[in-house]
C-alpha cells in the first residue's frame, strides 16, 4: 500500500500490536493469578466472562497462528501419533499437538484453562474437541447448547430463553471459580463497546461495494476481523476500528485498492489455507481478483445483516448473537447469504474453498456450486485444500484450476457467454 498516505497500513500494524499484547496477557495470566477461559470464536460470549476477570483464549486462533507460522504440520503429526485419525479436523489436531508440546507455540506459552466453555454453535466437532481438552487439562467444562437455525425460521423466543437460562448458569459457575459477583452494569458497558465496534466493522465491510473495492473482504478481512473476535467488549477494540475505518476512508477517497487493478470481483465461501495463505492469495492476485464479500469473515458474527449487541437487553442480546452466528445456519440460509452478497456487491463469480478435514462444515458445498452456476448463472470455482494441514495443499493443482477458471471467465466476459462451474 502506498506509504505517502496518512493512514495506510494502520489496520495491519495495529492488529499485530493488539494481538501481541493479548497473547502476552495470556502468557502472564498464571503468574498474575488471573483465571483463564477457553472459548470458540463462533457465537462466543466473551463479554460475560470478562466481567468476572477471565483472560480468554481461542484455540481456533492458536491453530491459525500455528498455520501461518508453519508449525501446524508438526502439531498435527503429534496428535496423529497419539491416535487421532487423518480425517479429524486440522484445528483439533493442532490444538491437541500444542497441548502435547507443553502448550508452547509461535505466540509464546499458552496457559492451561480454568474453565472450558463449549459454545456449541453448529459444529459438532466443538463438543468432542473441548471434551478432549477437559480431559487433558483437568479443567472445568461448561456446555453452552445453542439451538440450530433452519430455513424459514426466525429466532424462536423459547430458543433464546433456553440460551439465556444457560448463560445465567454459566454466570454462577464463573462466580464460583473467581469469587466475583455478577455485575450487570459492567456487562452493559462491555456490550456498548461491542456495539460500537460492530457499527464500525460493518462500515468497513460495506465499503467493498465501492468500485474499486478499497478492501479485500477475505484476504485482508482475516487481519481486520481479529480484534472484534478476540477483544470484543473492550475500549481497545473500539479504538482499533475507529483507526481502521480511517484507513478505509482514505482508500475510498483516493481510489486505493488492495490491488493495482481490480479485474474480477468475487464472493468467497470457506476459510483460507493458513499454512499457505500468502501463496493462495497470490494465485488470485495475478488475475486481479478482489474478494468483495466472504462468509469466513462472518464466522464470529453476521453484523452486516443487522445483528448488534444491545446493552439494554444484556443476556437476551448475547443469546441472539449465539443463535444467529453463521456456523449455526443451515445450508439454505447460508446459500441465501451468498446470493445476497453476489447481488449487493456486484460479484463476477463465486469461489468456494472447501476444507478437506472439515466435513461437517464443507458438506453441501458441491451442491452450492451447482446452484450458483446452473440456477443463479454465476460462474463458480470449487477448490479444495485444508485450513491447517499443509499436506493437503497442492499449489500446482490449485494454480491450474484457478488459471483455467479466470481465463475462461475473461473469455466469456468478452463473448458474453453463460456461466460455468469449475
Amino acid at each position: 500500500m502506498a506509504s505517502n498516505y496518512q493512514f495506510q497500513n494502520t489496520g495491519r500494524d495495529l492488529q499485530k500490536d493488539l494481538l501481541g499484547h493479548w497473547y502476552k496477557r495470556l502468557e502472564d495470566a498464571p503468574k498474575n493469578g488471573t483465571p483463564v477461559a477457553y472459548l470458540f470464536i463462533s457465537g462466543n460470549i466473551c463479554e460475560l466472562l470478562r466481567i468476572f476477570g477471565f483472560e480468554i483464549a481461542f484455540p481456533e486462533v492458536n491453530a491459525l497462528q500455528c498455520g501461518i507460522k508453519k508449525v501446524a504440520g508438526d502439531m498435527i503429526l503429534k496428535a496423529e501419533d497419539l491416535g487421532y485419525s487423518s480425517d479429524v479436523c486440522g484445528y483439533v489436531k493442532n490444538d491437541i499437538g500444542l497441548a502435547a508440546s507443553g502448550n508452547k507455540g509461535p505466540f509464546g506459552s499458552m496457559p492451561k484453562p480454568d474453565l472450558l466453555v463449549c459454545n456449541y454453535a453448529g459444529c459438532n466437532t466443538y463438543i468432542k474437541w473441548f471434551e478432549a481438552l477437559a480431559e487433558l487439562y483437568g479443567a472445568r467444562f461448561f456446555m453452552l447448547d445453542v439451538p440450530y437455525r433452519r430455513t424459514g425460521e426466525t429466532m424462536r423466543p423459547e430458543d433464546l430463553q433456553y440460551v439465556v437460562k444457560q448463560l445465567e448458569q454459566l454466570a454462577q459457575v464463573c462466580a464460583e471459580i473467581t469469587g466475583k459477583k455478577f455485575d450487570m452494569d459492567k456487562l452493559r458497558e462491555q456490550l456498548d463497546f461491542s456495539r460500537q465496534a460492530e457499527e464500525l466493522w460493518v462500515k468497513i465491510l460495506h465499503s467493498a461495494k465501492h468500485r474499486p473495492s478499497p478492501f479485500d473482504a477475505f484476504f485482508e478481512a482475516v487481519f481486520f476481523m481479529a480484534p472484534i473476535y478476540v477483544l470484543r467488549g473492550t475500549k481497545e477494540c473500539v479504538d482499533y476500528y475507529q483507526a481502521a475505518w480511517k484507513e478505509i476512508e482514505e482508500r475510498m477517497k483516493h481510489n486505493i485498492g488492495p490491488l493495482s487493478e481490480e479485474r474480477f470481483r468475487v464472493v468467497m465461501e470457506g476459510p483460507p489455507p493458513w499454512p499457505n495463505f500468502r501463496n493462495f492469495w497470490e494465485l488470485f492476485k495475478r488475475w486481479g481478483v478482489v474478494c468483495v464479500a466472504s462468509t469466513y469473515s462472518k464466522v464470529g458474527g453476521i453484523w452486516d445483516f443487522g445483528m448488534r449487541h444491545d446493552p439494554s437487553r444484556p443476556l437476551e442480546s448475547l443469546a441472539e448473537y449465539t443463535v444467529n452466528c453463521y456456523t449455526n445456519w443451515d445450508w439454505s440460509l447460508r446459500r441465501s447469504m451468498l446470493e445476497r452478497y453476489a447481488k449487493e456487491y456486484s460479484a463476477d463469480a463465486l469461489v468456494i474453498h472447501s476444507v478437506k478435514s472439515c466435513r461437517a462444515f464443507s458438506v453441501g458445498q458441491a451442491d452450492v456450486r451447482e446452484h450458483f452456476s446452473k440456477v443463479q448463472g454465476l460462474p463458480t470455482l470449487f477448490v479444495e485444500s485444508d485450513l491447517a494441514d499443509p499436506r493437503y495443499f497442492s499449489e500446482a493443482q490449485l494454480r491450474n484450476r484457478i488459471d483455467a477458471f479466470f481465463e475462461s471467465l475473461e473469455h466469456r466476459r468478452l463473448a458474453k457467454q453463460p456461466a460455468v462451474a469449475v
